[in-house]
């Protein structure tokens, strides 16, 4: 079978959690054997993002960035097909659809955009509910990371029988103790300290997180790229931002730090708390989010929109670290990126029937 498989977002300026999710999704489908992805993206003068770089042959496409997403929508144009050889199934793994008439099959994480418009940008929500309409029409299969977002689907218009729950997985993450103490040095950590990794922008909820600090007496380490419109709140806390950091580096900064704190306002999925579990963190994350799934009963969860819950689970989870490091690690090790390409092969196989 030959799978067209689009990894656009790779050369986006922050590609996120869903640049991630596809490349990892495309690692372990490439390494089953039983399946050709070929890699399919818009031209660049650029290369792809640092840490983005595709591990599968890609094709390129004329048109590349919003050019190419405006053609789609707008003209149906170009289609994958022109570029990818007779593909039996064209997968869209972000919620963008491409132009193909061949079966296609959507990775969505999640519709934020309807729940929270306000954590968006115009140009971005109109992009993404026009997307949304394409796909209840064309999509002949809609993979769902979370049951979370399979009920905000259904909620919103989508044929629920063409739903399909593929959560998504980690690599197992471990740190030597030369790791821990070369990356303690090289950033500048303090002996505790309270950890969160994710582009900065307004569902992170970095705002209330910072609020929170104080009562934890905890320094503050932001890890991640720069996204929107969520400036740092005025505080004397101790608060430091590292940008970008390698993976190696990453893994190190999960085990030594002493709480991992995520208490985003919605996710479809939430794979920094899936990284911190195997990683060996305590993680405290959001209470009636898809991240409460994800966790599946191995973390302490909190009110997100509550600063004084979130102060309250960061004490609770330094006090209970062991115990936490323990039952994340076991919930970690269910989570894997095998068992992802075989929920999204044996979508191949249904639409392609």
């Amino acid at each position: 079978m030959r799978v067209a498989y689009t990894l656009e977002q790779c050369w986006h300026r922050v590609p996120g959690g869903t640049g991630t999710a596809a490349l990892r999704m495309a690692g372990a489908i490439h390494a089953r054997g039983d399946v050709e992805l070929v890699g399919v993206a818009g031209r660049h003068r650029n290369p792809p993002t640092v840490g983005f770089e595709p591990s599968i042959g890609t094709k390129v496409l004329p048109l590349g960035g919003p050019i190419l997403y405006e053609s789609w929508l707008r003209f149906g144009w170009p289609l994958i097909e022109s570029v990818v050889k007779s593909p039996d199934v064209v997968h869209s793994t972000t919620i963008i659809p491409p132009a193909t008439k061949l079966p296609l099959v959507v990775t969505l994480h999640d519709i934020a955009f309807v729940r929270h418009p306000e954590f968006f940008t115009d140009r971005g929500n109109k992009v993404f509910n026009r997307s949304m309409r394409i796909l209840r029409e064309r999509a002949k299969l809609v993979l769902c990371s979370s049951v979370a977002t399979i009920d905000d689907c259904v909620a919103n218009g989508f044929d629920a029988s063409l739903l399909r729950h593929v959560p998504l997985g980690v690599d197992p993450l471990g740190a030597t103790d030369a790791d821990v103490s070369r990356v303690r040095a090289a950033y500048s950590l303090p002996d505790e300290f309270v950890l969160f990794v994710g582009t900065t922008e307004p569902r992170k909820n970095l705002q209330r997180l910072i609020q929170a600090m104080p009562r934890t007496g905890l320094p503050l380490v932001i890890v991640g790229m720069k996204g929107w419109g969520d400036a740092p709140v005025p505080t004397d806390h101790d608060v430091r931002f590292t940008g970008f950091v390698p993976d190696a580096d990453l893994a190190a900064l999960y085990a030594c730090c002493t709480v991992f704190a995520y208490p985003s306002v919605l996710e479809g999925f939430g794979m920094p708390v899936l990284e911190a579990m195997s990683a060996g963190a305590a993680v405290v994350t959001s209470r009636g989010t898809s991240t409460e799934e994800v966790a599946g009963g191995a973390a302490v969860l909190v009110d997100p929109m509550n600063v004084d819950s979130i102060a309250d689970g960061i004490i609770e989870a330094r006090g209970r670290r062991d115990e936490l490091v323990h039952s994340g690690r076991e919930r970690a090790a269910q989570m894997t990126w095998a068992r992802t390409a075989e929920s999204a092969v044996s979508a191949y196989r249904e639409v392609a029937r």
